[in-house]
């Protein structure tokens, strides 16, 4: 009977893991399957560490196991079961953003957690059986061992990932080598962009405007990384596909990331955006980040060509080392009429209303001047569209013929997006926005709305590194100045923003904190009446 009830014990235990590791899977997903990020959310928050009720209920079933044992291991065992099935019982997500999706590689590493986590409770039920004399003593072991299982869910999941490592690797390589072949024989010119935001958007732009006189292709969505990219090559590139222009984004969670992008596929153009706190948190400082982006510069040959937000001064430092011989530098800052060399497109009288941008772009170099008038918001994006004029000057496009083309441009999904509801509230949609400059162009564009409520829904920023209290803080004092209502979603990594804003006298009864985006989007239903604006700015993944 001993036998039988242990292996209850252990058996439940383990179907209990195995929907806990299932659930958790989506998380490690969402992190890119990236064990240091997996671990630093798991240890996070104690409730990751220790769910819910379950040290409670685990603690009340040992001791009730002990109590109850005195007439043989049946009784004891029905306890850990119901604790098991109490504990393991899958309770309702409170908000799913972005659901798990069961690739092969998801797959293969869940199987594989699964079998590491049978063979603990396997191994775990042998030892208690052989070592404990005590039948009392290994119920409890047992039991106790099962919910240790469970617990460690997120530890089988990263183990899963690098026992399939060498597995992975073999695809990985495979995956890259098609992605290889097709880019080869295509042979288009790529334009290779990276920055430490403003890629997405700028990619679309220059994609949108040189499709105006031939074919482009790029990098669909945010797919920035080097799987991503070789997916979008091997699934829309595959069948024969002609293209003049791929345009590569080139995103870095580490120094070199984007030099094995560019040797996949070699620039021909390589452009930078911006440099900076964005993604503070990965390469500490902003020097080692700019060194990261110039990578992609470093990859052109000599005869290639560099575009350079001339702006940003860490940027302004990599034109000035000279390479490639071709480089074009842009500015929305500096007065064309004493433009240095190194800056040969540049944009004055930049004015932003309800219908977009106006401004007039300068060629320093021939004297040539023409109009844009852009259907899209946020005055960050004049340097964005200026990098993108650059390229089609520099691809035979005469401006005249870019300034037609720009007029049918839209936002890039989610930054900055507008529209009216059939209510007449007005909403900003910035939710893929999540770094200062952007946020500050968002806060204008809200405040070119006079009629009604101005209300700026948000969870801040991420991924600022030791910037991230100071630049949210001034993202609530920014947001003091403009707004009439804040929305703050999720009262941790709000709270500078909040102190920001309290800082700066913001009336503290038009500032509510909730715990989930769905509340603050049921706040603005509740609220908002027709002639109101909403402002969404940034939305933060599952993982916070």
């Amino acid at each position: 009977m001993l036998d039988i009830a242990l292996l209850l014990i252990l058996l439940v235990w383990f179907a209990a893991t195995v929907v806990r590791a299932y659930r958790l899977a989506r998380f490690y997903q969402i992190d890119e399957y990236k064990s240091n990020r997996f671990a630093r959310w798991w240890f996070g928050k104690i409730e990751r560490v220790l769910p819910g009720r379950s040290p409670v209920i685990a603690g009340g079933a040992a001791v009730f196991a002990v109590l109850f044992s005195e007439g043989g291991p049946i009784l004891p065992a029905v306890i850990w079961v119901i604790a098991a099935a109490w504990i393991g019982w899958p309770r309702p997500e409170r908000e799913v953003k972005k659901r798990f999706v069961a690739t092969a590689r998801a797959k293969r590493i869940l199987g594989t957690a699964f079998v590491i986590a049978a063979v603990d409770s396997v191994v775990s039920g042998l030892l208690i059986g052989e070592i404990i004399d005590s039948d009392r003593l290994t119920i409890v072991l047992a039991g106790v061992s099962g919910y240790l299982t469970w617990l460690l869910a997120p530890l089988w999941l990263m183990l899963g990932n690098i026992v399939m490592t060498p597995v992975e690797s073999l695809y990985r390589r495979a995956y890259i080598r098609l992605a290889r072949t097709i880019i080869q024989r295509i042979n288009p010119t790529v334009i290779g962009i990276t920055g430490s935001y403003g890629k997405t958007t700028t990619k679309n732009f220059i994609a949108d405007l040189l499709n105006a006189r031939y074919r482009a292709y790029a990098t669909p969505k945010s797919f920035n990384t080097m799987m991503g990219i070789c997916r979008a090559i091997n699934t829309d590139l595959a069948e024969n596909y002609a293209i003049d222009y791929f345009i590569v984004e080139m995103g870095a969670y580490f120094p070199g990331e984007i030099a094995r992008i560019a040797d996949l596929t070699p620039p021909h153009i390589g452009i930078e955006v911006e440099v900076g706190p964005q993604h503070l948190e990965r390469f500490k400082t902003l020097e080692r980040t700019a060194e990261s982006k110039y990578e992609v510069i470093a990859s052109l040959p000599p005869d290639g060509v560099g575009v350079f937000n001339w702006d940003n001064p860490y940027i302004r430092a990599m034109q000035e080392k000279g390479y490639p011989a071709t480089r074009i530098g842009v500015s929305r800052q500096i007065d064309p009429a004493t433009a240095p060399r190194d800056v040969r497109f540049a944009a004055t009288d930049v004015h932003e209303s309800l219908d977009g941008l106006t401004f007039t772009v300068h060629d320093t170099h021939t004297g040539e001047q023409q109009a844009f008038d852009v259907p899209v918001l946020g005055v960050h994006n004049v340097t964005n569209l200026l990098i993108a004029i650059a390229v089609c000057v520099n691809e035979r496009m005469s401006l005249k013929e870019i300034a037609q083309r720009a007029r049918t441009l839209k936002p890039a999904e989610s930054r900055l997006v507008r529209q009216v509801t059939a209510q007449g509230i007005t909403i900003l949609n910035d939710a893929y926005s999540a770094n200062p400059v952007g946020s500050r162009s968002a806060l204008a564009a809200l405040a070119l709305h006079t009629t009604g409520r101005r209300v700026l829904v948000t969870p801040g920023m991420i991924e600022l590194g030791p910037l991230h209290a100071q630049e949210n803080k001034a993202l609530g004092a920014a947001a003091a100045e403009t707004a009439t209502d804040i929305v703050l979603v999720g009262p941790e990594q709000t709270a500078p923003i909040k102190a920001g804003a309290l800082e700066a006298g913001f009336p503290e009864a038009s500032l509510h904190t909730v715990d989930l985006l769905s509340e603050a989007v049921a706040w603005t239903q509740r609220e908002l009446k027709p002639g109101d604006t909403v402002l969404y700015l940034n939305d933060l993944p599952d993982t916070y």
